[in-house]
């Protein structure tokens, strides 16, 4: 038998050592179980990075609901604080910018009419004058003041939608809000123009803007710029894409008006039946009065007609309530 090279049987040694090295270094973390033991850990830092992440746009969405929530606290607070409104203020919602002296001027002159008409049309009622003069210098201004806030706003409110879609159309061009409110003050029509107008004027004085809207809402005391005024306090609190809420914003008002006028639609049957029931019984009365005068003219010459007037007058007051609360809604 040949006898072996030892060179030979050195050289086949090392091989077969480096070739169980090589295998050994390939199998051994199978077996051995490291390899599990990694997966396990990237899969639990996955997990754990997942979780943060999640942790934090919990934290974030937690903290933008916080700054919601501060906001309508901070603006009930300061509107449960402004209780008792101003004839001042008064006058600014109905759009009269006239001095308080004048507008008391016009009230004395109001009542002394008044007072004169009562003493020339109800001459054996010396009660007459003074009660007629008194509602006319205190309640008769008052009441105009009233439908003329109402009339203003219902204009602000047509025109509102309009204006946010101008600002919403502005930020996606890259106009900053102080510019867009500036458009609005210039093209919209009035009111909408005046309230803009004032709000660009203080913001040049240095007044924050959400204080800029909140005097506003002083101004205009409407659920939609109240909505306008929350939007625009948590954007500028919390941060996030203005030109997308005040885009829903504006859907959410049209929505609102289409409803309003559904609703009137669907209710001008009801106040046409509630007006011809209310105007018929003094129609009725006229009518008899012109063509049978001694008839009907019993019920106020003498005491028992009287009476039964008062409590006529008092029953048709009810049944006019009555249909006024039936067919105005709320919403």
């Amino acid at each position: 038998m040949a006898e072996l090279d030892p060179v030979l049987l050195g050289a086949a040694l090392l091989a077969a050592v480096a070739l169980g090295a090589v295998v050994y270094v390939f199998l051994e973390p199978y077996l051995s179980g490291q390899r599990k033991v990694e997966k396990r850990l990237a899969t639990i830092a996955e997990g754990e990075v997942r979780s943060s992440a999640r942790r934090g746009a919990a934290e974030q969405a937690s903290a933008r609901r916080k700054a919601v929530a501060d906001s309508l606290k901070d603006l009930e607070s300061r509107q449960k604080d402004i209780k008792k409104v101003s004839m001042r203020l008064r006058l600014e919602r109905a759009g009269m910018n006239i001095p308080m002296k004048s507008f008391y001027i016009s009230s004395a002159i109001t009542g002394v009419v008044c007072t004169i008409f009562a003493f020339i049309s109800f001459p054996t009622a010396p009660l007459a004058a003074p009660i007629i003069g008194f509602v006319g210098a205190f309640g008769l201004p008052r009441w105009y003041i009233g439908r003329a806030t109402k009339r203003r706003q219902a204009k602000f409110l047509k025109e509102f939608a309009n204006a946010i879609d101008v600002i919403v159309r502005g930020i996606k061009s890259g106009l900053p809000l102080n510019e867009c409110l500036s458009i609005i003050a210039r093209e919209s029509p009035d009111p909408i123009s005046t309230e803009f107008a004032e709000v660009v004027d203080q913001q040049r004085v240095g007044v924050p803007i959400s204080e800029c809207l909140e005097r506003m809402m002083e101004r205009v005391p409407l659920a939609e710029v109240k909505f306008f005024a929350v939007v625009v306090a948590i954007q500028q609190k919390a941060g996030g894409n203005l030109s997308e809420a005040l885009g829903n914003l504006s859907g959410v008002l049209r929505d609102r008006i289409r409803l309003q006028l559904k609703v009137k639609a669907m209710s001008a049957e009801a106040k046409a039946s509630a007006g011809v029931l209310a105007s018929l019984p003094p129609i009725v009365g006229l009518l008899v009065y012109l063509t049978s005068p001694q008839y009907i003219e019993l019920l106020w010459i003498t005491p028992k007609g009287r009476f039964m007037l008062l409590i006529c007058a008092f029953w048709m007051f009810c049944g006019i309530m009555v249909m006024r609360k039936m067919i105005n809604f709320k919403f």
